[in-house]
């Protein structure tokens, strides 16, 4: 069976948004249905497939977060070692050829959130940092050529 590594809060997140969606998104999406069923002939009724594709939209997020949540393996980032980079960890990289820093947390694929500091373990950069000690360079290709990084620092997100 495939787990799907993650933290407590981006389980709590994708509970939170199942509950959004069974107990309030759901419901109204069968409002809707009725309504424009209400409004007659259905072969023309606009309304009636923008609900019946919203329904299906539903539904989907539905299973794929039952999948997910019924998968998670929720691991505890408080107290991560940081002698090596690993899942849940701050890293502080600096790149080797413009000096600027860039601090992140490796999370797992559901939780990734570039802008707010919160890259996925599984992307190129998280596959490349695994294992890695203070000190160690940190090479990828990106599209653009080359990209290489110092790790700077590892640290505890909690």
């Amino acid at each position: 069976m495939t787990r799907i590594p993650m933290t407590k809060a981006g389980y709590e997140a994708l509970k939170q948004e199942m509950e959004q969606l069974t107990a309030v998104e759901r419901p109204e999406n069968i409002k809707a249905i009725e309504e424009a069923r209400a409004h007659g002939d259905l072969s023309e009724n606009a309304e009636f497939e923008a609900a019946k594709d919203r329904q299906a939209f539903i539904q989907g997020r539905i299973n794929e977060l039952n999948y997910k949540l019924a998968h998670a393996e929720i691991i505890d980032t408080k107290n991560v070692d940081t002698s090596r980079v690993v899942f849940g960890c701050v890293v502080l990289l600096e790149n080797v050829d413009t000096e600027k820093r860039v601090r992140y947390q490796l999370v797992g694929s559901e939780e990734s959130d570039v802008k707010n500091g919160r890259i996925s373990i599984s992307s190129p950069l998280g596959k490349a940092m695994i294992g890695k000690e203070a000190g160690d360079e940190v090479t990828i290709q990106v599209p653009g050529g080359k990209r290489c990084y110092e790790l700077i620092k590892i640290s505890s997100p909690g």
